[in-house]
């Protein structure tokens, strides 16, 4: 009867860890996120006219949220997506809208990105 006990315990701490660690692993930005907050900034995006503060708020708003290289390849895959489902964006104007907001990123999102190279 103290063997089942135990065996139990120990079963109950394993889940516990493995429910820590899946919680510690949580999944990146979701793109829904990044795709709605970047919203103000589709016109521009696609004609490069009327920068707005909206947009930069959001780019920034962005930028700090991903704050580990998994969040940041994460958003950088679904803006990656974004030039495939939201037509008409402009690759050069889109690679230049972070330093445009004032967001100094080492590398320009582009259609062709390799996001798995994207680091803090």
């Amino acid at each position: 009867m103290a063997g089942i006990s135990i065996a139990l315990k120990l079963a109950y701490v394993v889940v516990m860890c493995l429910l820590v660690a899946a919680s510690l692993t949580q999944a990146a930005i979701p793109c829904g996120e990044v795709d709605s907050g970047l919203e103000p900034c589709i016109n521009y995006l696609k004609s490069g006219d009327d920068l707005t503060d909206s947009c930069c708020d959001a780019v920034t708003q962005l930028y700090s949220a991903a704050k580990t290289t998994p969040d940041r390849q994460a958003a950088c895959q679904c803006l990656k997506n974004a030039y495939d489902s939201i037509p008409g964006i402009n690759p050069s104007i889109g690679a230049g809208l972070p330093g445009e907001c004032g967001v100094n990123l080492p590398y320009k999102i582009t259609p062709n990105i390799d996001c798995s190279t994207v680091s803090m």
